[in-house]
């Protein structure tokens, strides 16, 4: 349901990769998947080779959210999670409130549900 797509502010080729990743999770993922954009690396700023705003820029351009962190120094890990959690949550509760309640008919199964029994094949 939830991807972040990250890229590495000090490496030009995988920023200049990021469009055919989003293409890739458009295309091979569900279609309410949520996607935040991520720059790492950022305690690397006299490295940084693909500005902020590019990555914001681009991040908007693709509807995605976006955030700088650094894995190494765990800047806005926590937060780029837990939002990432948050607009899941967000979109699922969408979903749940425009969706008509259940018809009478096959009854869906959650996970909380005994599993249904299969018919016993005889010899």
């Amino acid at each position: 349901m939830g991807f972040i797509l990250m890229y590495d502010i000090t490496n030009e080729e995988s920023f200049n990769a990021v469009q055919d990743w989003a293409t890739q999770i458009k295309t091979y993922s569900w279609d309410n998947a949520q996607v935040i954009m991520v720059g790492n690396k950022c305690d690397m700023d006299e490295e940084r080779v693909v500005p902020p705003e590019k990555g914001k820029h681009l991040a908007d351009q693709l509807g995605f959210e976006y955030y700088e962190a650094s894995a190494k120094e765990n800047i806005n890990v926590r937060q780029v999670f837990e939002r990432l959690v948050d607009i899941i949550c967000v979109k699922m509760s969408e979903r749940v409130d425009v969706e008509a309640p259940a018809a009478p008919g096959p009854k869906t199964t959650r996970l909380t549900d005994k599993p249904a029994q299969l018919p016993q094949k005889c010899c």
